[in-house]
């Protein structure tokens, strides 16, 4: 689901920022390494603000190719350094996942997603009370932040069996 971390107006992260230098070295480094991922610090500065990749992204979901737009975005960003706030940008990866890049821009220029971004962004901020990325919802469960494997795992199996539990109980 969308969520921006720093929605415009508010200024984005800076590479060159201590805080991201340290939580990459002591928290994204270590568990990229960890789960064979590579990963490195992006270096567009500041970093881009995501609402046109969200919008991107609702297009290439209404093309079947939504998994695939969202992997290329990651990578792009997170491996290349790439500018994923540019419409060039973002069209070059729609093409590069098969979809129409001339559509694709057209979209995002029109704005054709903006109101569908608009309300996942709501339900993110308002509902489900996102204020972290990676939040993970896991029935009852809640985890902000970085979490190792086994972490996650236990609070997968811990809710399900409490919905087995729950569901044996029931008339």
């Amino acid at each position: 689901m969308p969520f921006e971390l720093h929605p415009a107006p508010t200024p984005t992260r800076k590479p060159e920022d201590n805080y991201l230098q340290t939580a990459w070295k002591e928290r994204i480094y270590p568990m990229a390494e960890k789960l064979g991922v590579y990963m490195k610090l992006p270096t567009v500065s500041p970093y881009p603000y995501t609402n046109l990749a969200f919008q991107g992204l609702e297009f290439a979901k209404d093309q079947g190719k939504g998994d695939e737009y969202n992997g290329v975005v990651f990578r792009a960003f997170f491996q290349q350094s790439r500018d994923i706030g540019s419409i060039d940008v973002l069209a070059d990866i729609a093409k590069e996942v098969g979809l129409d890049p001339e559509q694709f821009r057209a979209a995002l220029e029109q704005g054709t997603y903006r109101d569908r971004v608009q309300q996942l962004l709501r339900t993110a901020y308002e509902q489900a009370g996102v204020t972290a990325v990676p939040t993970m919802i896991i029935g009852r469960q809640r985890l902000e932040g970085l979490y190792p494997e086994d972490i996650i795992r236990q609070v997968i199996e811990s809710e399900l069996a409490r919905g087995v539990e729950n569901s044996q109980t029931k008339p």
